[in-house]
C-alpha cells in the first residue's frame, strides 16, 4: 500500500524543476535590470522634452507603443491583450516619472486625437480603486479582512471613517458615515454600496478633454493634491447607475488619498 503523505508536507524538489526556478529567477533579475534602463532613458527623454516644450503626453505615441507591441507579442506566441496591459502599466509610470519634479503639462487644453482608439482607450491603464460607502466601517473592514482575506493599507492623508484595503493588485475605500456629515446623508439617501469606480490614466487633463469633446457628463475640473494626485470626476450615469472617477499619479508614488474622494460625497449627498 503506497504510503499516506500529509498535505502539509511539500514533495521533495526534483532537480529539473530547481534549474527551471533557478532559470526564471535569473530572467526576472534581467527583466528588472531592462525595466530600470528602460526608466532611466524616460528621464533622459523627460529632460529633452522639458528643454524643447515639447508635450509629455502625446496620445499618437501612446497608441504606437501599445499597437507595435501587441504584435510583438503575437509574433512572439504571447497573449496580446497581456502584453498589451504589461506596457499600460509601463506607460503610466513613465508618465509619472516625466512629469514629477518637471513643469506642469498643458494636456488639459489638448483635444481627442482621430484614430481607431478613444482618447480614453489611450490613456487608460486600469482600475485604481473601487469606493464603497458602508453604514458600518468596523464590520465591513472586519468582513473583507478575516473573509475575504484583504489587508489593510496607510493611508495618505489618515482620518476616522476611512479605511483602505487591498489584496495583490486590486483596492477598495470604504467609506464610513463617521467620515463625514455629507457621507452619512449619502448612506441615508443612496444606501451602501459602490460609490465610483476609479480608473487610472496617463493624464488626467487629457482624459477629461476627450471626455468633454465626446459629450461625457462631467461633475468637476481636475483637482491636484499635495502629493501629486490629478483627479476628476465624471457624473452618474443614469443609463448604468455607474459613476466614474480618473486619477493619475504624477508625483511621489503613495497611497490613496481621501480628500478628492470625501470632497465628492459632498457633492453628491443631498
Amino acid at each position: 500500500m503506497a504510503a499516506e503523505t500529509s498535505p502539509d508536507t511539500a514533495p521533495p524538489t526534483s532537480p529539473d524543476l530547481a534549474g527551471l526556478r533557478t532559470r526564471i529567477d535569473q530572467l526576472d533579475a534581467a527583466l528588472i535590470a531592462i525595466v530600470a534602463e528602460r526608466l532611466a532613458i524616460c528621464r533622459e527623454v523627460a529632460a529633452v522634452k522639458e528643454g524643447s516644450a515639447t508635450p509629455v503626453i502625446q496620445p499618437a505615441r501612446v497608441r504606437d507603443v501599445v499597437t507595435s507591441r501587441r504584435q510583438q507579442a503575437i509574433e512572439a506566441g504571447v497573449d496580446a491583450d497581456f502584453a498589451e496591459q504589461l506596457f499600460r502599466v509601463l506607460l503610466t509610470e513613465t508618465h509619472r516619472i516625466e512629469v514629477a519634479g518637471h513643469r506642469p503639462d498643458p494636456a488639459p487644453d489638448k483635444q481627442a486625437a482621430p484614430g481607431e482608439r478613444s482618447g480614453l482607450d489611450t490613456v487608460a491603464s486600469r482600475v485604481d480603486h473601487v469606493v464603497v460607502a458602508v453604514p458600518d466601517l468596523v464590520a465591513a473592514t472586519r468582513s473583507m479582512t478575516d473573509r475575504f482575506g484583504f489587508h489593510e493599507l496607510t493611508l495618505a492623508d489618515p482620518r476616522p471613517g476611512v479605511a483602505a484595503l487591498a489584496a495583490g493588485g486590486v483596492t477598495f475605500l470604504l467609506v464610513g458615515p463617521q467620515a463625514s456629515p455629507a457621507v452619512a446623508r449619502y448612506l441615508a439617501a443612496r444606501g451602501p454600496g459602490v460609490q465610483h469606480v476609479s480608473i487610472e490614466v496617463l493624464n488626467a487633463g487629457y482624459a477629461r478633454a476627450c471626455l468633454s469633446e465626446a459629450g461625457a457628463p462631467l461633475l468637476t475640473d481636475v483637482a491636484v493634491d499635495g502629493d501629486g494626485h490629478e483627479q476628476f470626476f465624471a457624473a452618474d450615469d443614469p443609463t448604468t447607475g455607474v459613476q466614474l472617477g480618473f486619477i493619475s499619479r504624477t508625483g511621489h508614488r503613495v497611497g490613496v488619498g481621501t480628500a478628492n474622494v470625501l470632497a465628492l460625497f459632498d457633492t453628491l449627498a443631498p
